[in-house]
């Protein structure tokens, strides 16, 4: 989303960096292109007006002037500026001690809210919550059927009631909850295509009826600067607590978000990147405010991956990992392990420097899959030994997976390359090998682990060993 604004300021810092002073001249320069950054990516302009005053006299200041790396200051002014312009600090969702939590989702027709629902009803559950979805969306056609879905999928029960009236649904919801032990009650309610007094009456009379813990509005980062204007309105009718950002994945240019905490004080609480019920994640402003300065999110990457639970693998599989002689099904489980945390694509832009090679198209993110359809080919005996793939062998491999000879050996390079570069990208290799047993503490039985980050000594990778496991990976040409 912030691609373009992460583009234009890092080629305003590239400028700075080849200078061994800054005058007050070059911050002034520099503060006018940031000036236009923000204003081409629909920031509105009274924040921007106050994010430069701010960031330039800073900048002015004479540490800044004087020092020996001044790029590297107002790079770090600018980061400063821009994470207290998200919200400083996380904003986190905070139950109560009441049972059931009532949750309040409100917001235009549109942006999200019957899945931004669901995805907050699958982050809880994921922290061993029991939510109930209550569906108080009575005017779209087949809300209620989608939240339905949505909660079959996450086996997330849903309180639909009569279906007509949403103030008397939503009270029987909460009754339902208390019911039934539900401790969080998420009440999705309707939207209109504007706002307008009835929908806010609504929303008003459903809040007086449940009395909720906390009102969320869900947002659609896509509409621009003018979702200050629908929050505006929302906070004075509704007053919200917070903010959930939907639709981050889309291409546009993000001023919204960056305008909402600025202009309505409502902090945002969560974004979403995606269709998938795990797709919602906590906002933290320091972090977004590094990557849109390219500076990558390797915190998230790996609290993203600690969450990946790796399936348990026998011990003698986890040992040849650990001494980097893997097979061609291990191989497939690494891969297996990446998927689960959405892809070479997202790992990779995670890291500094990582948004600008996806953008460049330097990742094949299809080539993890077209790695598999090859190795799928092969014989079982093939698989965990390698070594035996000789020329007719390859040959029919390749008619197989309907692919050529020389894709084939591609694909046995790549995975030979990988096996030198286990030694190297395994930290917790020796661990494993020397001090990890079995469920049953034998040597060879039972069950063993994989390492914590959830693909085998990712945490031990620096960027040029991400970059060589991408070329490695991600070069294939098919």
């Amino acid at each position: 989303m912030f691609d373009n604004l992460s583009d234009r300021l890092q080629g305003i810092f590239s400028g700075l960096k080849s200078k061994g002073r800054l005058t007050e001249e070059d911050i002034n320069t520099a503060m006018r292109e940031i000036r236009m950054a923000l204003l081409e990516a629909d920031v509105n302009f009274k924040v921007v007006k106050e994010f430069v005053a701010s960031t330039k006299a800073r900048c002015l200041e004479a540490e800044i002037l004087d020092s020996l790396t001044p790029a590297q200051n107002v790079v770090k002014v600018v980061l400063d500026e821009l994470t207290a312009l998200l919200g400083q600090s996380d904003s986190k969702l905070v139950l109560s001690s009441r049972i059931p939590n009532v949750i309040m989702l409100v917001g235009l027709q549109g942006s999200g809210k019957t899945t931004a629902s669901a995805k907050l009803a699958h982050l809880l559950k994921s922290k061993g919550h029991s939510p109930l979805l209550v569906a108080c969306d009575v005017y779209r056609p087949a809300a209620a059927d989608q939240l339905q879905t949505l909660g079959d999928e996450m086996g997330v029960k849903v309180y639909r009631g009569d279906g007509q009236d949403p103030v008397k649904i939503a009270q029987e919801g909460v009754r339902f909850a208390i019911d039934n032990l539900r401790d969080v009650v998420i009440v999705d309610t309707a939207g209109r295509l504007h706002v307008d007094e009835e929908m806010m009456d609504e929303a008003a009379a459903i809040k007086a009826a449940v009395k909720p813990d906390q009102i969320l509005m869900v947002v659609d980062a896509m509409t621009g600067q003018d979702v200050v204007n629908v929050a505006q309105a929302f906070a004075e009718k509704v007053e919200f607590d917070g903010v959930i950002m939907s639709k981050m994945d889309g291409d546009a240019r993000g001023g919204g978000a960056l305008s909402l905490k600025q202009v309505t004080g409502k902090p945002i609480k969560f974004i979403s990147a995606g269709e998938k019920p795990d797709s919602l994640e906590e906002f933290h402003p320091d972090r977004m405010a590094k990557r849109i300065l390219g500076m990558g999110d390797v915190v998230s990457l790996i609290e993203h991956a600690s969450k990946v639970q790796a399936e348990e693998i026998e011990a003698e599989t986890t040992a040849r990992m650990a001494k980097a002689q893997i097979n061609l099904n291990d191989f497939l489980e690494i891969k297996k392990q990446v998927k689960k945390m959405g892809g070479i694509g997202k790992l990779v832009s995670a890291l500094p420097g990582g948004d600008k090679a996806m953008a460049s198209g330097q990742v094949d993110e299809g080539a993890f899959d077209r790695i598999e359809t090859i190795i799928f080919s092969m014989t079982k005996h093939e698989r965990e030994h390698p070594e035996v793939l000789n020329g007719s062998r390859r040959a029919r491999i390749a008619a197989g997976s309907g692919t050529t000879v020389q894709e084939v050996n591609q694909v046995m390079k790549q995975f030979n390359e990988v096996k030198k570069m286990m030694k190297k990208a395994m930290p917790a290799a020796e661990a494993l090998q020397n001090g990890k047993r079995g469920k049953k503490g034998k040597k060879g039985k039972g069950k063993g682990r994989m390492p914590r980050l959830g693909i085998p000594g990712m945490g031990g990778m620096k960027m040029s060993d991400l970059k060589k496991l991408q070329d490695m990976m991600g070069d294939m040409k098919m």
